[in-house]
């Protein structure tokens, strides 16, 4: 399916983008904030939803309803402006359209409107043949990429990027309406790794001043990421739980590890959850697949849309969720390190990925905790296993 946005402001068509996401996967979005190319873009290839604001600095979003009008009477149409009379209202209706949203808007609301107009999208899909899975691999690599775990990723790393100006008490009141978060912050902290006291942690205030605010963060990460719960396909879901215990793992020797050379590890942490966004990106590709064709997906199917589209989607939502360099080069450095890189933070990367992969043993592995100053053994091992 192709969406259409035509919006000069950035941040609500970013906004937009995020929301079409999320309500029709799948979709490949374009994104416009100039009249004119979103008019060549529809005349070279005509849009199954089309958002469009009024006000434009090249003219009028009436004008690209006119023109898609012309050829089509039902591709549907809403307009988002902050033009909100009754009379502006009335001439929009006179042009078919299928819903009139008034800025600023509620994005629960515009959500509600996109999910009440895919059953006719859907069907008109598949009255098109709908879309292979490559396609849809594809059109997810250009368009926003929303995961379907229980809290948004986006906002975890929005708060992460903050770390400096949030406390304990500031965080468990911007997540007391997030029951899941609260019961993972407290299971977090009245485990053994973190007990003290011999006494049950309570609130989640007090969980989070247990664990810290850094370590809390990037449990809300782990949770944002565990989407198997969301996915229908029980191969898709054992995969998606598989993709993230072996995140969890490089998380956790990637802490370990920073420790021991002395850095400081939450980065190394975040960068390990992260490390699997690309394959969980391609399950949820696949689950959408799975939703429109009514067919599960063989173990074969998902093992080779995981190699081939994996790294293009992992690249993909690093961009839009605006990963900064050093945490992109981490997470890249799980993957491949080249023999040259004296970088210590990109060797503790990627001797984490070895270790969690059980490969302590390699030569590589070997080398590479030599070049950091870590002596090897079972000890050392052990401790990378170990939850931080």
């Amino acid at each position: 399916m192709h969406v259409l946005i035509l919006e000069d402001d950035e941040m609500v068509g970013d906004l937009l983008g995020t929301i079409v996401a999320s309500a029709c996967p799948g979709a490949k979005i374009g994104l416009f904030d100039m009249l004119k190319p979103a008019l060549y873009s529809w005349q070279q290839q005509p849009a199954d939803l089309v958002i469009t604001d009024w006000n434009l600095p090249d003219g009028s979003g009436l004008d690209l309803i006119r023109e898609i009008r012309r050829t089509s009477a039902d591709i549907p149409v809403l307009i988002i402006s902050g033009r909100a009379d009754r009379e502006s209202i009335l001439s929009a209706a006179h042009l078919g359209i299928s819903g009139y949203i008034s800025k600023p808007f509620q994005v629960d609301a515009l959500h509600k409107r996109l999910t009440e107009l895919m059953p006719a999208l859907i069907v008109k899909g598949r009255e098109k043949g709908g879309s292979t899975l490559n396609e849809k691999m594809e059109a997810a690599c250009n368009s926003a990429i929303q995961l379907p775990g229980q809290i948004d990723t986006a906002e975890v790393l929005a708060l992460m990027n903050r770390l400096d100006e949030l406390d304990a008490a500031t965080l468990a009141q911007q997540w007391k309406q997030e029951p899941a978060l609260s019961a993972k912050m407290l299971d977090v902290a009245n485990s053994a790794s973190f007990r003290r006291s011999g006494t049950s942690v309570r609130t989640p205030r007090e969980a989070i001043s247990t664990i810290g605010v850094a370590m809390a963060l990037n449990q809300a990460l782990a949770l944002s990421l565990d989407i198997a719960g969301k996915l229908t396909g029980p191969r898709l879901a054992e995969r998606a739980h598989l993709e993230q215990e072996r995140a969890l793992r490089v998380a956790e020797a990637a802490h370990t590890l920073a420790k021991k050379v002395g850095e400081t590890p939450t980065l190394y942490y975040t960068a390990g959850l992260l490390s699997r966004a690309g394959e969980l990106a391609a399950l949820k590709v696949l689950q959408n697949q799975y939703d429109e064709s009514g067919e599960p997906p063989e173990f074969e199917q998902i093992d080779s849309a995981i190699t081939y589209w994996a790294e293009k989607l992992g690249n993909r939502i690093k961009v839009q969720w605006r990963l900064p360099l050093d945490l992109r080069e981490l997470i890249g450095a799980v993957y491949f390190l080249s023999r040259s890189n004296v970088s210590r933070s990109k060797l503790v990367m990627r001797a984490a990925a070895l270790m969690a992969a059980e490969h302590a043993e390699s030569p590589e592995c070997r080398t590479l905790l030599r070049r950091l100053g870590i002596e090897h053994d079972e000890q050392g091992q052990n401790d990378a296993r170990q939850t931080p």
